[in-house]
């Protein structure tokens, strides 16, 4: 199971977000940071969101 803890990308939250694989995972958190943090869905779209939330994937 992969984790992420959403305070390590810069969130304000204690939530950790789980996923089977990178691409579960990072549906999660998007859907997470859209339901909790008032995020658009289109703020994880960006090249750079991506890389950020890739780099703190724990395993």
């Amino acid at each position: 199971m992969l984790m992420l803890a959403c305070h390590d990308i810069g969130q304000d939250c204690d939530c950790v977000e789980q996923g089977k694989t990178e691409e579960e995972l990072m549906k999660n958190a998007a859907e997470a940071a859209v339901k909790e943090n008032g995020y658009k869905e289109v703020d994880f779209m960006t090249l750079e969101m991506k890389e950020k939330i890739k780099s703190h994937i724990i395993k």
